[in-house]
């Protein structure tokens, strides 16, 4: 980020950037994106556009961190203690990172992602800032109210160092360095943090730093400082004024200034001389790009989203940007409250921001011809003949169908007319595929078109069936559109046994369609259709009822004999009867048993009480106390649904056993 070197191969890129290609499709650039970065601190960032990587310093982390141009981490160079600022060579095949706790300058192979070499700058320097200028790598070094200027000059057998290139004592700490392939004998300088900032400016050409220009400005805190492509500008971005000035290279007399917002604190400048601004901003926008010299309007802002917990959003780190050489994406290094830094990837930053508005009837009947208008907005004019793409998207065409292609007007208003050939929510969605200097963007509008509510019924509603019986269900469906299936859902009562679809098809020549159920417990049958393009989807139940089977035994009686017709069981006063009970089990369930007395004609209540089932689903009952002689009475069980301890069953009642007693 200090300093900014392309290679010969990229600057081709960008001169023959230009040059319309006539053949294959290009791909659509990506959407912006971003990535969490594993880096305890930022120092530098740099975008090569050879290997399309991004190599990030993290000097508390001791490393070099290297993502692909998505923002993934794809390599980490570790052991560089402190290393802070890098440059690219001007092939992009050696990466050189200042590495203060090493007092080195370290080369990194960019193909291999490895270390190649390291070059003492001599015990203490602590150096910091690289910049390529005058065929030597410079570097700011020094600290504790003394900073200087070094070189590395590889060009011979051996390396040679030099330190002390600046005689003016300009500095107190180590400066910032930067240089530009435009301008390749000029370097430029400045510290961060330090109020009143100083600006100097060197010519290297003659092998040593000699100072052309020096300047204490109107600014405050230094973060960052880049050189214009044709060296001929220096760019500032200082805490305060919250703008980012450009200084002359000749002379740093004050030039324009590109505005932005509160605590600039990042500048990058491409190679075609696009500006990328930035700024530590909680509640504005972070980032401005400007064309070169153009200060009036920004081509685009960029404000990052909130991923903290504080109420501001994410801020730029210092020094935090860095253009691709074909500009083709503009990498922003971020941080939350929470100290965590990622990689922002921003596409289109060198086009105009773009939007796209659809007006649709809220409501309109199915094979009416409808009007959609709406209007691309984006600063400057369309290109002559510029056209958006229509896709509607509806029940029968859930992928979406491609329209005509509607024309822009001058101001980029369209407007189309189509018929919705099928009911629902029907979307019609308008792309602008963008171009040289708009991005791309899109917006829908959406119709409610009602369909028709067909005629779907099922019958056994509320029926009543023995346990165990095999019943049909038929669903009838009426007439419709397209669509003849329905679905067939069987829910029994109980948590134990989910919904479940058993079955799903096409009705027959009646409408028909059906299934059976073995009634073991009360059940919901549910059918749906799911609706055609221009009948409505729609739902109904049937809600049957299953009795469970229950028997009660009688024993330990001396005789079985007929009172009338019915069969009376005959005990002896001192013998008690004993009950047996069956039922359909389920879990902790319970019967009712009954017992009544005949008195003059009738039967009485002669009290019941509700006995645990067991798990084979039996219970075995004893009648005690004293028994009166000459009695007729009767006992049965019941399941009584809701309070013998469950609700999966309807209410069933048992047959009733008669008894007697005798002495």
């Amino acid at each position: 980020m200090r300093t900014r070197r392309i290679s010969a191969a990229t600057s081709l890129a960008v001169l023959f950037s230009s040059v319309v290609l006539v053949g294959g499709a290009a791909n659509p650039a990506a959407a912006d994106s971003s990535k969490i970065l594993p880096a305890a601190s930022v120092g530098d960032i740099v975008a090569d556009g050879v290997h399309q990587r991004v190599f990030i310093s993290d000097p508390t982390g001791g490393k070099v961190l290297v993502t692909d141009y998505s923002g993934a981490v794809v390599s980490t160079i570790s052991s560089l203690p402190g290393v802070t600022g890098l440059e690219l060579s001007a092939d992009s095949g050696t990466l050189y990172a200042a590495v203060p706790g090493l007092d080195a300058i370290v080369t990194i192979d960019t193909a291999a992602l490895k270390e190649s070499a390291r070059y003492s700058t001599g015990n203490g320097t602590d150096p910091k800032f690289p910049a390529l200028a005058g065929g030597k790598l410079w570097f700011g070094y020094g600290g504790g109210g003394s900073g200087h200027i070094g070189s590395l000059d590889l060009s011979g057998a051996e390396p040679v160092v030099t330190l002390d290139h600046e005689t003016n004592g300009t500095w107190y700490a180590a400066p910032t360095l930067a240089s530009t392939p435009g301008a390749p004998d000029t370097l430029a300088a400045g510290i961060e943090t330090q109020s009143p900032t100083y600006l100097a400016v060197y010519d290297v050409s003659s092998g040593t730093a000699t100072r052309t220009a020096f300047r204490s400005t109107d600014g405050g805190n230094l973060r960052d400082l880049a050189l214009t492509p044709d060296g001929k500008q220096v760019v500032v971005a200082s805490a305060a004024p919250y703008l980012h000035q450009a200084y002359s290279a000749t002379d740093l007399t004050p030039g324009i200034a590109y505005p932005s917002t509160s605590y600039p604190n990042a500048v990058d400048i491409a190679p075609n001389g696009m500006v990328a601004a930035g700024s530590f901003a909680w509640y504005d926008p972070d980032v401005y790009v400007y064309k070169p010299g153009v200060t009036s309007k920004p081509i685009r802002t960029y404000e990052f989203p909130n991923t903290g917990n504080s109420s501001g959003s994410d801020t730029l780190e210092d020094a935090g940007l860095a253009w691709a050489p074909d500009t083709s994406r503009l990498f922003a290094i971020t941080a939350n409250s929470n100290g965590v830094r990622s990689l922002r990837v921003l596409t289109d930053a060198v086009k105009s921001a773009t939007t796209v508005t659809v007006s649709a009837p809220a409501k309109s009947a199915l094979g009416k011809k409808l009007t959609v208008t709406g209007r691309v907005k984006s600063d400057g004019a369309f290109p002559a003949g510029a056209k958006a793409t229509v896709t509607r998207t509806d029940i029968e065409s859930p992928k979406g169908k491609a329209l005509p292609s509607v024309a822009l007007k001058p101001d980029g208003g369209f407007s189309f007319a189509d018929t919705p050939t099928a009911g629902g929510q029907v979307t019609y969605k308008v792309s602008y595929a963008g171009d040289a200097t708009h991005s791309a963007a899109s917006g829908s509008g959406k119709v409610a078109v009602p369909r028709t509510v067909p005629s779907l019924t099922l019958n056994r509603n509320k029926a009543l069936y023995s346990y165990g019986a095999k019943v049909s269900f038929t669903a009838h469906l009426g007439k419709t559109y397209k669509n003849r299936a329905v679905e067939l859902w069987v829910d029994p009562f109980g948590a134990d046994k989910p919904k479940k679809l058993v079955k799903t098809g096409k009705v027959n020549s009646k409408g028909d369609l059906s299934t059976t159920v073995a009634m073991t417990r009360d059940t919901t049958v549910t059918a749906v259709f799911r609706g055609d393009g221009r009948y409505a989807s729609k739902t109904v139940t049937s809600t049957a009822y299953a009795k469970v089977k229950v028997s009660t035994s009688v024993s330990k009686q001396y005789k079985t004999a007929k009172i009338g017709s019915t069969s009376y069981a005959y005990f002896h006063k001192k013998t008690n009867p004993v009950f047996t009970t069956t039922m359909t089990y389920y879990k902790n369930r319970s019967h009712k048993l009954s017992l009544q007395l005949y008195y003059q004609g009738r039967w009485y209540d002669a009290g019941s009480q509700y006995f645990k089932l067991g798990t084979d689903g039996k219970s075995v009952v004893t009648l005690t106390g004293t028994h009166d002689t000459g009695y007729r009475m009767r006992v049965r069980a019941s399941y009584v649904n809701g309070t013998s301890g469950d609700t999966v069953n309807s209410t069933t009642h048992g047959a009733w056993k008669y008894f007697i007693f005798t002495k």
